[in-house]
């Protein structure tokens, strides 16, 4: 596979109900996570896209990272209290990146992550899909987004920096968010973040051997 590349489209849960406002605010919000996440080093495109007005994508260039950078997203939005999200994942090609925006851009990661958003089942919450994914990746997906559901805004505030993968410690999210770290200890055990992180890093390796395979064979 050339320029694997993992691609997040999604939108809004019940946006129809909601103002104007309360969508803007919760696309902000998530357009403030990318930025967050281009800090990460996880090949996050910084250029977080709007469409069809609750709709958004974004293009994460290391494909293993894209299961976490949704994970990221979801957690932003709870922390804020704000509007809830579903997403697809789409892993593939990239074909062109695109200019200003992802609006132009091409490939089969991108086919397959606005594919498999249309094909969502209702109470589904992260889709995936595309080259060499199993139904053992999309059980990842349907069990670590039920968990993100059980998240109190509490929770999700210490999952935003847990979620980083060069290990944020206990201490350093007490000092990001003016807690202890014994508050912090509390959060994370509620939130099951030691299996959340053990999870990806499983996923992540997983991927990304199969990615390699994939390219070597291209």
């Amino acid at each position: 596979m050339a320029n694997p590349v993992a691609v997040l489209t999604g939108d809004l849960i019940a946006s129809s109900a909601a103002t104007p406002e309360a969508v803007d605010r919760a696309m902000q919000q998530l357009a403030a996570a990318v930025e967050r996440m281009v800090g990460w080093n996880i090949g996050i495109d910084p250029r977080f896209t709007r469409w069809r007005g609750d709709g958004w994508q974004v293009l994460v260039r290391a494909p293993g990272y894209g299961l976490r950078a949704a994970l990221g997203l979801i957690a932003s939005l709870r922390a804020a209290r704000l509007a809830a999200t579903r997403m697809s994942l789409g892993i593939g090609s990239l074909d062109h990146p695109g200019t200003a925006s992802l609006a132009d851009a091409r490939g089969s990661a991108f086919l397959a992550s606005g594919r498999g958003l249309d094909e969502m089942r209702k109470p589904q919450r992260i889709a995936i899909s595309g080259e060499g994914i199993t139904p053992l990746h999309q059980g990842y997906g349907d069990l670590l987004a039920a968990i993100t559901q059980r998240w109190s805004g509490e929770q999700a505030e210490a999952m935003v920096h847990a979620l980083r993968p060069d290990g944020s410690t206990q201490s350093d999210i007490a000092a990001a968010l003016g807690i202890s770290p014994q508050a912090v200890g509390y959060r994370l055990k509620g939130s099951f973040g030691t299996e959340v992180r053990q999870a990806l890093r499983a996923w992540e390796e997983d991927v990304a051997a199969e990615t390699a395979v994939r390219a070597a064979a291209s």
